[in-house]
């Protein structure tokens, strides 16, 4: 069976995730749809994602305003693993597509991608979930979480966990907006290619020279 799981970047439904979803897909307001989101710039029924000859392909339904992939106007589209798909005010990342009885070399094509296997000090993994959100973690050295991400902190009081998620929320949102600023290269090359204009870059930049203050500042409370 043809599956695919998408994550939700922005949107009111942010942060669920909608496991190996059964194709075709369909995304929209209404409830009927496999994909329900909350905004009144999405269609009842904006676009639906199906199977067709080994590929996963998404279609705009003729919706209002329209569907984008990695920055990109779309009516129709072939989707790889890792594309953000754009609807409304929501972001959606598909994180992984599979049929259920492929062997393992099969599954690594379906992705779309062809992902290097892991070097011996990272981590190895079999799932298409997790071997993309690996990739996105581990591209390059690896070595200071060679396990992983590390755990959110416990026992956090009322205010504390809300300074935590005003901060993850103000880095959420900035780095969002560099994503989608983001436009694909669709030139016929093999490698595939984001390219962002130089005020997302900046704000990257400055987003980054910020966490540095925040690693002083946790460090060396005094």
């Amino acid at each position: 069976m043809h599956s695919v799981t998408i994550r939700v970047l922005e949107g009111m439904e942010q942060g669920k995730v909608y496991s190996r979803l059964p194709l075709p897909v369909s995304i929209g307001r209404e409830e009927e749809n496999s994909v329900q989101l909350n905004d009144d710039r999405i269609s009842r029924f904006h676009a639906k994602i199906q199977h067709h000859s080994g590929r996963v392909i998404l279609t705009d339904l003729g919706s209002t305003n329209g569907t984008r992939v990695n920055g990109h106007p779309i009516q129709t589209r072939i989707l790889q693993a890792g594309d953000v798909i754009s609807i409304g005010r929501c972001q959606l990342l598909l994180s992984e597509r599979v049929e259920e009885d492929d062997d393992e070399s099969t599954r690594e094509q379906a992705l779309g991608t062809k992902y290097q296997k892991a070097d011996k000090d990272c981590p190895t993994v079999d799932d298409e979930s997790e071997i993309f959100k690996n990739k996105l973690l581990f591209e390059g050295d690896c070595d200071l979480f060679p396990n992983g991400p590390p755990e959110l902190p416990s026992q956090l009081n009322a205010l504390q966990r809300a300074q935590l998620s005003d901060l993850a929320s103000f880095m959420h949102e900035r780095v969002g907006r560099v994503i989608k600023n983001g436009l694909e290269d669709l030139d016929e090359s093999s490698n595939r290619t984001i390219t962002c204009d130089w005020d997302s870059w900046s704000e990257l930049v400055a987003l980054q020279s910020y966490l540095a203050e925040i690693l002083c500042k946790i460090n060396n409370p005094t």
